[in-house]
């Protein structure tokens, strides 16, 4: 039986990779034409379901392999870039000095060691956040650690920064012939103590400066131990300014300046945020990311996934990111940019984001739901909000809204 058992998935697995090969190849029209937004919903309609039968981390690295594999190939992910990302249309804005051809980045954890950085880019995103990596390989949490709330639209992990290392993660990325916009998230290794972990992002911040366009620390994954308690202030204040001195000191060795951001979570109280917030404009950071994941459990959700422990992101995230950006952005007095994340799926839904106080906004497990279509759908949806407004440009659109 247990035999029977191991076939049955084995084979369902060699489906799965199969009709992933088949969805990103069916993206890359070898012919040269671009398929129909019809036939790309349709691909991406078989491939789910297939996917969606396998244990989520299985089926996430089945999509990440397929990924990487056009990743090792321009012509191929041209010919991707072609298919979907050439059909994004362009609603330029600028966050941490950086221009943005439009809105929309993938937020970081779908490729945590820069395996599949061009072929993401290629699906239209206008930057790609890579990692969280840290500073040693390290293999994260105990299996099974991510779980599908599909009557909510929603994903529990528990992931622990699994990470190859940052040695690893240099290795898969270079600046060469780069399109897009390369974030780079870093964490702490599980092993380090709270109060040394300053250390360890210091010491990942200058592996990857060279490689980055802006890097991100993360402090406020729910899921290595102690981690959040670098969001108190007895921690924050030390461990940002020694996070500030190491970028100054890679400017100066580079010639170059490389933005930084910080990760926080939506759980948050009204004073908690007020300190980060006073903290973050006193060391000079270049942008905020509201919000990670969040370990509440809202009573509206319907899976029976909804008791397992991590963070929960996705749609049942959606107010509580938008309230935790709204108060970040009152607080924040324009002198920190905010980078928007939680539940976006629609146009309307990042417009709510950029109106509470967003400068960019990020999506992640709402784009495992519904493909690659959702980043042309936001855009465009945004870009009519500008047009029907007879605005010159997105950030003229916002500035009236807010006001």
């Amino acid at each position: 039986m247990q035999l029977h058992g191991t076939c049955k998935m084995r084979l369902r697995s060699c489906f799965c990779v199969a009709v992933s090969r088949f969805f990103f190849n069916g993206l890359v029209d070898f012919g040269g034409n671009r398929p129909s937004i019809k036939a790309r919903f349709m691909l991406y309609s078989l491939a789910r379901p297939a996917l969606f039968s396998l244990d989520p981390e299985a089926a996430h690295d089945i999509a990440l392999n397929s990924l990487s594999t056009v990743s090792k190939s321009r012509f191929a992910t041209k010919q991707l870039e072609r298919a979907t990302g050439a059909g994004v249309p362009d609603l330029p804005v600028t966050c941490m000095g950086i221009n943005f051809r439009h809105p929309v980045g993938l937020a970081a954890g779908l490729d945590k060691d820069a395996r599949a950085f061009p072929a993401l880019s290629a699906l239209g995103f206008s930057g790609v956040e890579m990692g969280t990596v840290t500073p040693k390989p390290q293999p994260g949490n105990e299996k099974p650690r991510m779980f599908r709330l599909v009557e909510d639209q929603a994903i529990i992990n528990r992931m622990g920064f699994n990470s190859g290392g940052v040695d690893a993660f240099l290795a898969n990325i270079t600046k060469d012939d780069r399109t897009g916009v390369a974030g780079i998230n870093v964490g702490k290794n599980a092993d380090t103590p709270i109060e040394r972990a300053a250390s360890d992002y210091v010491n990942a911040l200058q592996r990857v400066y060279s490689q980055a366009d802006y890097i991100t620390a993360n402090i406020s994954s729910p899921n290595t131990k102690s981690l959040r308690d670098l969001q108190n202030a007895n921690f924050l204040d030390n461990l940002l300014l020694d996070i500030k001195q190491a970028q100054l000191k890679c400017e100066k060795v580079h010639g170059y300046y490389v933005p930084i951001a910080l990760k926080v979570a939506p759980d948050l109280a009204e004073d908690e945020i007020e300190t980060i917030a006073e903290l973050v404009i006193s060391h000079k950071f270049d942008a905020l990311i509201a919000t990670n994941t969040t370990i509440e459990r809202p009573e509206s959700l319907k899976s029976t996934q909804k008791h397992q422990a991590g963070g929960l992101s996705g749609a049942p995230v959606k107010e509580m990111s938008t309230k935790c950006i709204r108060e970040f952005y009152r607080h924040l007095n324009g002198e920190v940019q905010i980078i928007g994340v939680g539940g976006i799926k629609t146009a309307d839904d990042a417009w709510e984001k950029l109106v509470a106080g967003a400068d960019y906004l990020q999506i992640y497990s709402q784009f495992i739901y519904e493909g690659p279509s959702m980043i042309k759908n936001i855009v465009n949806g945004l870009l009519s909000k500008v047009n029907q407004g007879g605005f010159a440009s997105l950030s003229e659109a916002i500035s009236a809204a807010r006001n």
